[in-house]
């Protein structure tokens, strides 16, 4: 097939919606389809043969997007569209796939130019927008409507995790919807990296420093875990200069800042030597129903994984694979504590959550979930509208 995705991030960035876009394209120009992808202007060309990236124009205001929704990606979704429009009016394609808001744009071009689209949600909109703004109830619900009817009016749906795959279900029953977890981009190890190097156990935390992320939970609880007389470092991987400075800020307050160190961004080649040096790794996420890729990463880390009892890791995650604690920071510092206190548990948890990702979170699962769902659902529904319009 000729497909055009509609990927509204920059890419290639070194993020979550952005290394699943990879993935998707990896496995789909591997299958024999050519690609074509209309992206943000920023980010490095992923050379994957077969799949050609194009670019939107840089418009005023739209530079260092962040993840998440804003201002700027309002601006840029408008040159996205244009783009999309101009390139279908250009070539002929047999499917479009529109990732997050791109299936909104999908479905608008969907009566011009008579290609069906595959809805790609890596999140539900109104849920992420009401998590970062707090929407009022008829917005919410406005949005969930045309969230919705982009729902039913593609061919099929892929999602990252269960609790999206039930919105789709809840939108547009009896749609095709396939949920196709993210996967480890855990390599072998190389040199351990220079600014990496502690003697007290390290927990570590690896993403983005966004409010959701629960950062500031996971040092509340660090520092009261220091404060019951253990000896540990937290190492933080990630975030923007301003989020930086604000949570050493916390780490000040809490006086805990010679136990923590904020590294800033890492390059995602090397997560596998930073990971290989903590003792610990954590997941504190408060908001938001959608697993973190970084979830996927942990459990294949070797390390054992603490993370918040909520459904956004509780949809993968159980308390055979991982140290599962209460969004508080007390609990938080329970968890902690039972860690760094006992070696035994640590080998047990890793060495669980191991085998639960060579079983179902590996590259391997992911291309059989993705060929196997576009076999099944995709690719006859697109043949049988080419006969009829033929």
């Amino acid at each position: 097939m000729r497909i055009l995705l509609l990927a509204p991030q920059p890419f290639f960035v070194p993020r979550g919606t952005p290394i699943a876009v990879r993935a998707l394209l990896q496995v789909l120009t591997s299958q024999g389809h050519r690609c074509d992808a209309i992206t943000f202007p920023e980010g490095e060309d992923p050379q994957i043969e077969g799949c050609r990236i194009l670019r939107i124009p840089t418009l005023p205001g739209t530079r260092n997007m962040p993840p998440g929704f804003s201002a700027k990606k309002v601006i840029a979704d408008m040159g996205m569209t244009w783009l999309a429009f101009r390139q279908m009016r250009r070539e002929r394609y047999d499917l479009v796939i529109g990732v997050e808001e791109a299936a909104f744009i999908a479905m608008m071009l969907r009566p011009v130019f008579k290609v069906p689209y595959v809805y790609d949600m890596d999140s539900s909109i109104p849920e992420q927008m009401d998590d970062k703004f707090g929407l009022p109830a008829w917005l919410r619900n406005g949005i969930a409507r045309v969230e919705g009817r982009a729902a039913r009016k593609s061919i099929g749906a892929l999602t990252c995790c269960r609790a999206l795959q039930t919105t789709v279900e809840s939108y547009a029953p009896g749609l095709p919807v396939q949920t196709i977890e993210d996967v480890s981009l855990i390599e072998t190890p190389g040199e351990p990296p220079a600014d990496c190097r502690f003697d007290e156990p390290v927990v570590m935390y690896v993403g983005n420093l966004e409010g959701y992320q629960g950062v500031d939970l996971l040092i509340r609880g660090f520092a009261e875990a220091l404060d019951q007389g253990r000896r540990a470092r937290l190492v933080i991987i990630g975030g923007t200069d301003a989020h930086v400075a604000a949570h050493a800020e916390i780490a000040r307050e809490l006086g805990v800042q010679d136990s923590v160190s904020l590294l800033g961004p890492r390059p995602v080649e090397r997560i596998a030597d930073y990971l290989g040096q903590a003792d610990i790794v954590a997941s504190p996420r408060t908001q938001g129903r959608n697993t973190p890729m970084k979830v996927y990463s942990y459990l294949d880390s070797g390390k054992p994984l603490i993370a918040t009892r909520l459904p956004t890791h509780t949809q993968v995650l159980d308390d055979e694979i991982s140290m599962l604690v209460a969004p508080d920071a007390a609990d938080m510092a329970r968890g902690l504590g039972a860690l760094l206190d006992s070696p035994q548990l640590r080998d047990r948890l890793a060495a669980s959550a191991k085998q639960r990702v060579a079983a179902e979170f590996s590259p391997e699962a992911y291309r059989r979930k993705l060929t196997g769902f576009f076999d099944r659902h995709i690719m006859p529904q697109v043949a049988g509208r080419a006969k009829v319009q033929a």
